[in-house]
This record gives C-alpha cells, structure tokens and sequence, in this order.
C-alpha cells in the first residue's frame, strides 16, 4: 500500500454509517472519484456522449486528467519517452484525487500497461483491449472476436502482450482509418457528420460478420467508438464490448454499495 493511502477509508459513507473517526490523506485534494482516466492533451474532435471523456457518458463521477505534451502520433507510435509523464498522470489521479481505479481514452495506452500497474497500488486498465482474455472465455471455444481499431497498423504483437493477450489467432482486426468522417478522431480536423461517422463503423462491423461467420462477440480498442456501441449490435446481433463496458466493470469493483430492499 503506498504512503500516500495509508489511513484512507475505502467504502459508502450514507447517514447510517457516517462516524468513526477519519484521517485526512497527505496530498490529497478532491474525494469521491471512483474511476480515474487519463488522456490525451491534444485532440481536436467532437467528443459526444459516450465517448471516454464525456463527463455524461457515466451515472458515477470520473475524474480526467491530461498527459502533458501527448499527441495521437506519439501514443499511437508507442513512443518510449512519453512513458514517465503517464505513470506521473495516473500517480497524480491517485495520490492527489484519491481515485480507486486507473483507465484511459485511448486503447494504445495498453503499451503502458505494465508501467501504470507496477507504480500504483488500485487497479489499472490502461486499454479496453485488456478484456480479450475474458470475452475469449466467455464466447464459444473456436469463435472469433473482431476488434474494430482506429488504426490497424498500432495494433501491434507487443501492444496485445501488454494488456496480458497471448496470441492473435483469435483476432480479426478491421481498420477505420480510412473511413471518411470517423477519421476525424485521427486526423484532428476538428469536425465530423456523426451520422454518417455512425454508419462507416456500422459498415465495418458488418463487413466484420460477413467475412467471418465464427465470430462470438465485437470489442473496440478506440475510446471515440462507445457512442456506435448500440448501433452496432443492432447491426450484427453480437456482444459489443468497448471502454465503457471496462468502465463499468471497473467502477462496480471499486465503489461497491450494499443491497437495501423488502424480504
């Protein structure tokens, strides 16, 4: 346990469980953020509802923070350098805003995975693609999950191993990059059609399920496609599962409530 949460009182505080006594946590300045998320520092794209930084998208508070001088090239180049300024960011969320769990906006953080994991002490989800191993074992043996990434080419054998995937055999990879309006979220034009943006990863799942008749279940890795999530199963009639279902998981570990009702 670090020093920094030494002391710290981890559980529902309602008015029937409000007194005991309560130590003030060093460094600490903000409560009750059960999930904390870093991400990018430049980006310049509409971020709708759904999306990993849209405050909206959650019914429990999030606390974001920004990697310094973080562009997409650099993140999705898996540049070294950058490493130190995201562990910095998520000890920061932390030790000073008193998070119980780390994630991200991006699946390329996956790439720091380990680094974030060893230098706090709450759980660590840097990328949705951590839940591969779990979908595997919840899909019938043989099925395939596609994976719908904003850029294939960053998809890479290392990225996978870090998020604690062995293997790709499994994984059907499609690309959105080439897409019209959706690219927006690489190419930081600053604007997007969202309908027609909805329809080009509609396309690309369907596409996934015409060329692939064994596949069990739909995981995007990018942080931008959660608002097509419902579209898309709609499409394919497959699980869809993306950073918001990691979200949700990881916030329903941490921030336990107890049961209340009528017996």
């Amino acid at each position: 346990m670090s020093k920094y949460l030494k002391g710290r009182r981890y559980g529902l505080i309602n008015y029937g469980n409000n007194g005991g006594f309560f130590k003030g946590i060093q460094h600490q300045q903000v409560a009750g953020y059960p999930i904390g998320i870093v991400y990018i520092e430049s980006v310049n794209y509409p971020l709708l509802p759904g999306n990993v930084v849209n405050a909206c998208t959650y019914d429990f508070p999030v606390r974001m923070k920004a990697v310094p001088n973080l562009t997409n090239d650099r993140l999705f180049n898996n540049d070294p350098t950058i490493a130190d300024d995201i562990v910095a960011t998520a000890k920061s969320l932390v030790e000073n805003d008193g998070v119980r769990a780390i994630c991200s906006a991006c699946g390329f953080f996956g790439n720091y995975q380990q680094q974030v994991r060893q230098a706090v002490d709450v759980p660590v989800a840097m990328s949705s693609l951590v839940q591969i191993p779990w979908i595997r074992n919840l899909i019938k043996p043989g099925q395939k999950i596609g994976i719908l990434t904003a850029n294939k080419k960053s998809m890479t054998p290392a990225l996978l191993k870090s998020c604690g995937v062995a293997g790709m055999d499994d994984l059907i990879i499609q690309d959105a990059l080439q897409t019209k309006e959706f690219a927006a979220v690489v190419d930081m034009r600053g604007h997007f059609d969202n309908s027609i943006a909805q329809q080009e990863i509609v396309h690309l799942a369907r596409e996934l399920v015409q060329e692939n008749d064994d596949l069990g279940a739909i995981l995007f890795e990018c942080s931008d496609m959660p608002p097509y999530a419902a579209a898309v199963q709609a499409a394919t009639q497959l699980p869809v599962f993306d950073f918001i279902t990691l979200i949700k998981w990881l916030h329903s570990g941490v921030a336990q409530r107890p049961y209340e009702g009528w017996i």
